[in-house]
């Protein structure tokens, strides 16, 4: 274990960054300043097509922010909205980024440790352990983070209502339940699963990927009318492209495509 706030891994297209503080990896706000860093640099690289967050060890994805650094960070920093603002722009970058985002859910994800993979598009959790929730009201404090809206967008007011109000804590199959996770695998296999679903979005064919991300992350927000307008622009970014011609080549050929060659 090194002295960095994450240790980041490149495997083909896929980047793996994983929290490194273990056993609680905390979100400190040197982690927050160095993920704001790597979120631009995997923006602009072309080689980068899809993202792991995970975090070290098999005990805890994340407890959330450092609350002991919470005083001076403030201080420091200019008060408690330049810190929250921060993370607002980080997950919003990650959201919007039109790459594909995949994260692991295990142990305790609280807090910050919920809301980062809220802002991710692919989230995969532990089948036994995951205890998963915003647990502010213990605190006294509501979610920072885009927590609550996030979460009321994803899973609807009544159960976002239920897991914030009471401050629960759900388990990986419950969070599959009501549509928080898009999978759900025994611990020792979560973290290999997580990798193979970013290297299956990796290597599917960019332009597919990078349209359907544009149209559909707040797809929700967006009338029949706009998305079917813009499934129309998307369909003429496909056309023609190298991509394209090799999913027809393969079908044709009867054979897997192997696409973003160019």
């Amino acid at each position: 274990m090194t002295d960095a706030p994450f240790v980041a891994t490149q495997l083909d297209a896929v980047r793996v960054i994983s929290i490194n503080d273990a056993p609680y990896n905390r979100m400190s706000l040197a982690f927050m300043d160095e993920l704001e860093r790597e979120v631009e640099a995997i923006a602009d690289d072309d080689a980068t097509r899809a993202v792991v967050i995970t975090g070290e060890g098999t005990e805890n994805f994340s407890v959330g922010m450092n609350l002991k650094e919470l005083g001076a960070g403030m201080a420091e920093r200019g008060g408690p909205d330049a810190i929250f603002d921060q993370r607002l722009k980080v997950l919003g970058a990650i959201e919007n980024m039109g790459k594909p985002w995949v994260a692991t859910l295990y142990g305790y994800c609280l807090g910050g440790g919920l809301e980062l993979p809220f802002a991710c598009h692919f989230r995969v959790a532990a089948e036994t352990g995951a205890q998963i929730g915003l647990p502010e009201a213990d605190l006294g404090s509501v979610p920072a983070w885009g927590g609550s809206a996030r979460l009321c967008k994803q899973v609807g007011s009544t159960n976002a209502l239920d897991m914030i109000l009471r401050a629960k804590k759900i388990s990986g199959p419950e969070a599959f339940r009501i549509g928080l996770v898009n999978e759900v695998w025994p611990m020792d296999k979560l973290k290999d699963k997580a990798v193979a679903l970013a290297q299956e979005l990796a290597a599917a064919p960019r332009m597919t990927v990078r349209t359907m991300m544009n149209n559909l992350v707040h797809g929700d927000e967006k009338s029949l009318d706009e998305l079917i307008r813009m499934e129309r622009e998307a369909i003429h970014a496909c056309n023609g492209t190298p991509d394209a011609k090799e999913g027809i080549l393969a079908f044709l050929e009867k054979r897997e495509p192997v696409f973003n060659q160019n």
